[in-house]
């Protein structure tokens, strides 16, 4: 291997997991959670050298933030058919699962850049100035997105409480 290989295959290897759920929060898609995940980490080992002795889970969940939000500004086009597949839906076998399956639900409904900010301030727990810096808005932005974003999914959380 080279010299830097290693390092970076445990750092992969320490932080995969991670990386990937959150993309999975931020895309609400497996497969395109781990497609993102393996962007992050490709593109992380191409910084290698700047970026391994430094913070590398930093550089590899910003560009993660980055490649998913450039993904929403450039959607890829999808086309309605006629056939629509049969989803077979698995019964809910625990509050673990259904609670997993109302926040990928109500992450959904929120816009990117709120999804965005809940999964940065809330999810990665960075502080409101690493989340303006990572997402290139002013603090103020931040505030008010994420207050934005708790007040739906509360509200989204009431309505599973009532049902």
């Amino acid at each position: 291997m080279m010299r830097g290989d290693e390092e970076f295959a445990d750092f992969v290897r320490s932080c995969s997991a991670r990386l990937t759920h959150a993309a999975f929060l931020l895309t609400g898609d497996r497969h395109q959670a781990e497609d993102a995940a393996q962007t992050a980490f490709t593109r992380t080992y191409a910084a290698w050298s700047r970026v391994g002795r430094k913070n590398p889970y930093a550089y590899a969940r910003r560009v993660l933030a980055n490649h998913v939000i450039d993904t929403w500004r450039r959607p890829i086009r999808e086309y309605a058919t006629e056939d629509v597949p049969e989803r077979e839906r698995v019964p809910d076998i625990s509050h673990v699962v259904t609670d997993r399956e109302w926040l990928t639900d109500a992450l959904g409904r929120l816009t990117g850049r709120e999804r965005a900010v809940v999964v940065l301030r809330h999810f990665f727990d960075l502080a409101e100035q690493q989340v303006a810096d990572e997402l290139g808005v002013s603090i103020g932005t931040v505030k008010s997105t994420n207050s934005r974003a708790l007040a739906k999914l509360r509200i989204d959380g009431a309505a599973l409480v009532g049902r």
